[in-house]
């Protein structure tokens, strides 16, 4: 009996500790509706990378306003990672569907089915690691950020805190470092390469392959395309 009441005690610890953490994961969500983020889960984890090689290392970034954010970037954006942003809730299933069909058919994962919402809040609450659990919290997240901000919103906050580059975060500091100008003015090659740098943006701000080359050639004919709030 001892056993079963430490078990159902236990249980019950976890369930409220799962509960906080969703109230808290929630009031953030609920903040940033109207604040900029000052850091990301995934800014922190990649800051403490770089300080452990250069402890004096910080990471760049600079929030900037959705209006000062190119037009040519946002379409860029949607057209490369997610080009049904405006009629989803925050799941693409045939887009899920058909990344795991392809997955199957050469065994491993060469295609995603995340949104950018979904995106979103993988960078803000959780880690770049795989599992089921971390998939499950990105699911509960995506659906209170789609719940309570608006698209416009989204899409603003993702390209202000996604990763363009090593220690590089925000279409402003990823603008400046690869072309030399604010995320205002980005052309709409320029928008297109940035977009398709997004899988992998360390590894390709030191490396532009001839078939990244080509995909962000298809982007930039695509985007004109493209809805955006």
């Amino acid at each position: 009996m001892l056993i079963v009441r430490l078990l159902k005690r236990l249980i019950l610890l976890v369930f409220v500790l799962l509960l906080a953490y969703q109230v808290w994961v929630f009031a953030w969500v609920l903040w940033w509706k109207w604040n900029p983020p000052k850091e990301t889960n995934f800014m922190e984890i990649r800051l403490d990378e770089l300080q452990e090689k250069n402890p004096q290392a910080k990471l760049q970034y600079q929030w900037v306003p959705y209006e000062n954010i190119s037009a040519n970037l946002k379409r860029a954006v949607v057209a490369a990672e997610d080009d049904k942003f405006m009629e989803h809730g925050g799941f693409d299933w045939e887009g899920i569907e058909y990344a795991l069909k392809k997955n199957q058919r050469k065994g491993k994962k060469v295609a995603g089915g995340s949104t950018i919402t979904q995106q979103l809040a993988k960078n803000l609450f959780l880690s770049p690691s795989r599992s089921y659990l971390r998939k499950i919290e990105e699911a509960v997240i995506t659906l209170m950020i789609e719940s309570l901000w608006s698209k416009r919103r989204i899409l603003e906050v993702y390209l202000n805190v996604v990763e363009w580059g090593s220690g590089v975060f925000g279409a402003e500091a990823g603008a400046r470092r690869h072309f030399g100008q604010s995320a205002a003015y980005l052309s709409d090659s320029q928008a297109a390469r940035m977009a398709v740098m997004l899988p992998s943006p360390r590894r390709f701000e030191k490396r532009f392959p001839a078939y990244v080359s080509e995909h962000a050639q298809s982007v930039q004919e695509r985007m004109r395309y493209s809805r955006v709030p």
